[in-house]
């Protein structure tokens, strides 16, 4: 199972808690805010044509991998993908599906982070 949030819409420090380094730490406010007044563009969330851009971009993608997608959410700030495993590593696999995401957003003109 592989989890990304969008940029921006999940910073370390947040109070739902994050993770750093495999350890889950509590939320932070100054922390938070700290990261929210280091970012370099606003929060990404995802608009319902962007959303459906981005699935049929990691569909493609798992195709050009041989992976098989068991099941695949794109919501407005996070995708969570289930797949079979493969061997790969998974930071490779998870830029795979990144890159798709943005470059399928950035054929329609969405610049910067995702």
């Amino acid at each position: 199972m592989i989890t990304w949030t969008t940029y921006g819409t999940w910073l370390q420090g947040d109070e739902r808690g994050y993770v750093k380094d495999g350890k889950t730490h509590p939320g932070n406010k100054s922390l938070r805010e700290s990261n929210k007044r280091s970012q370099l563009q606003d929060a990404v969330r995802l608009s319902k044509n962007q959303q459906q851009l981005v699935r049929k971009a990691i569909i493609g993608e798992a195709a050009l991998q041989s992976q098989r997608i068991y099941a695949l959410a794109v919501q407005s700030n996070h995708v969570h993908i289930v797949a079979e495993y493969i061997r790969q590593p998974i930071s490779g696999i998870v830029a795979y599906y990144k890159k798709a995401a943005r470059l399928a957003l950035k054929a329609t003109n969405h610049n910067g982070k995702l």
